[in-house]
Order: C-alpha cells, then sequence, then structure tokens
C-alpha cells in the first residue's frame, strides 16, 4: 500500500442476542479485508458468550444504534 493510500475503513464485529425486533446488537471489535479479499483479520475487544457474530460494512458516520437495521 502506497503511503499516501486511505487505508479501509474496517468492518464493525457484532454479538447478536435474539432475533427481529427484540434482537440486541452489541460492537465488540473489528475486522479489516485482506489484500486478497479471501479473508479478514478479526480484532475483538471481548469474547461472547451467547448469540452469534455478526460483521457489518463499514459506515462513513459510525452510528452504532439500530446497526442491525
Amino acid at each position: 500500500m502506497k503511503r499516501n493510500e486511505k487505508k479501509p475503513a474496517p468492518h464493525a464485529v457484532y454479538v447478536v442476542e435474539g432475533e427481529g425486533d427484540k434482537a440486541f446488537w452489541t460492537k465488540i471489535g473489528a475486522a479489516w479485508a485482506h489484500q486478497d479479499g479471501k479473508g479478514f483479520n478479526i480484532q475483538l475487544s471481548c469474547l461472547p458468550v451467547n448469540g452469534r457474530l455478526v460483521l457489518r460494512d463499514p459506515k462513513v458516520a459510525e452510528d452504532d444504534e439500530g446497526a442491525g437495521q
């Protein structure tokens, strides 16, 4: 990567508990796509005990409320 190129924004990593409108989303980390597009590096700030992990595309203006909608 050249020095003047911006690094791509990371994907947000959430743990999601529940389903539908009653789902509770908690941001727990970030993920960066590999240059070849065939994988991710994932950094978590905590480890979930329940729920499922969801990676979401990066947003220009991060708004964590309603992330799953």
